[in-house]
């Protein structure tokens, strides 16, 4: 399962993201996607993203089960330490 959650991005970006995923609130998308759907819709997010920000959390083989990208200025900022993800606000 993948978690997109996108601020201040155009709406043909939404549109598009929505041909793959559910977009359970305005701009928080999500879906089971493989790994390569999940890294195309990643670079997609990143050539259309503009001033907007963007966070994708996915699944991985870690303490939380978990990990995190983001794009852009988000209003959160993501921090890893000692392997455990924090967010800061």
């Amino acid at each position: 399962m993948v978690v997109f959650i996108l601020e201040n991005v155009r709406p043909s970006l939404r549109g598009e993201l929505s041909r793959w995923l559910f977009e359970v609130k305005a701009g928080v998308f999500t879906g089971k996607v493989s790994a390569l759907v999940r890294y195309e819709l990643w670079q997609l997010i990143g050539q259309q993203l503009g001033k907007g920000s963007a966070v994708m959390i996915y699944p991985a083989a870690n303490e939380q089960g978990f990990n995190a990208k983001t794009l852009g200025n988000p209003s959160r900022r993501l921090v890893d330490i000692e392997g455990l993800l924090l967010v800061r606000t």
